[in-house]
């Protein structure tokens, strides 16, 4: 290769990252509806080819018609899931002193019982200054939520139109040989399906069956301990009590003992169980995923895509290994 193609190979991928970068920092506001979009795509891909390969349906209403299936099974469901939670907070008294009043009181129950003050002034002072805070990131979710559900649903439409054009050109730049093409394919098209079918679906089961253990053992404000649950079930293991477990310690120093031993009793043997149950279940039938794995690829994902990175953040650790894996294979034990 002379020095002049050289230039221009070397020119050509230096314009493709600047401009690469410079598109990404301005669409990422909206990255989590794109993989939105991706995800369902993965979940009715097998229904579009139905459609226009078996029934010779035309690409745009068969793109037409699914979109409108996702929207009324995938969307619908989530909308008003998070309409309910907001309808839930905004019958909470946002007054900060009111809001602090429990903190508070717990904070001197604690006081008197053991001696220690858990609640200083700056510590009073610093949760009164992030309450704002709180509300305008609240706020800001929601807003973010309905723009992003209308990206999911234009990029869908999109790509079920064009998806099998788009799915031949991503495979074919694909800088490996065909065997780890489709070991990638395979993978991802593996994890998309079991994070977007077992996530969804293990949070359900499990806030549903902590909301009755909410309502059954008289905890404050149950409806919204229960989608606190829901979400904190997407972190193995221990997920879900870090919402019934504080709950239980505050209804034991309030002199609920009762309720709180019954609730505590609950969440071990039942809410935490089942996390565990629902879990291996789920890895028999879909991906056997670990579960470190889980836990810090949704952290990395959430910071990374939003609420999406629970499903991507882990896609992302697991192609991370796939690919040390694949570079070992190919160039290490090659050399041994």
């Amino acid at each position: 290769m002379s020095f002049k193609e050289q230039y221009w190979k070397f020119s050509l991928i230096a314009i493709g990252l600047f401009l690469g970068i410079v598109i990404f920092r301005q669409i990422a506001p909206f990255v989590g509806g794109m993989l939105g979009a991706f995800t369902i795509y993965v979940l009715v891909r097998k229904q579009m080819i139905y459609l226009t390969e078996t029934r010779n349906m035309k690409r745009n209403k068969a793109a037409m018609l699914i979109t409108g299936e996702a929207i009324l099974f995938f969307l619908v469901p989530l909308s008003l899931i998070a309409w309910l939670a907001v309808v839930e907070v905004r019958n909470i008294n946002l007054d900060p002193q009111a809001l602090m009043a429990p903190i508070e009181q717990t904070a001197a129950i604690i006081r008197e019982k053991t001696g220690y003050d858990v609640l200083s002034q700056n510590t009073l002072s610093f949760l009164l200054s992030i309450l704002p805070n709180i509300g305008q990131a609240i706020m800001g979710s929601i807003s973010s939520f309905i723009v992003n559900l209308f990206v999911l649903i234009f990029v869908l439409f999109f790509l079920l139109k064009g998806g099998k054009n788009v799915e031949v050109y991503m495979y074919e730049v694909l800088p490996f040989n065909d065997k780890n093409k489709q070991e990638v394919v395979r993978k991802v098209n593996m994890m998309v399906r079991s994070n977007a079918i077992g996530i969804p679906l293990m949070a359900l089961i499990q806030g549903s069956v902590s909301l009755i253990g909410y309502f059954i053992f008289g905890a404050p404000n149950a409806l919204i301990l229960g989608f606190l649950t829901c979400f904190a079930s997407i972190i193995p293991l221990a997920g879900t009590a870090f919402v019934w477990v504080p709950v239980v310690f505050y209804m034991a120093i309030t002199g609920d003992w009762f309720n709180a031993i019954g609730l505590g009793l609950f969440g071990f043997l039942v809410i935490s169980q089942l996390d565990n149950l629902i879990r291996f279940m789920l890895q028999k039938k879909m991906a056997d995923i670990h579960p470190l794995i889980t836990v810090f690829g949704v952290i990395i994902g959430l910071k990374l895509f939003g609420f999406m990175g629970v499903i991507f953040g882990p896609l992302l650790l697991s192609l991370f290994f796939l690919f040390v894996d694949m570079f070992k294979k190919e160039y290490l034990d090659e050399q041994t």
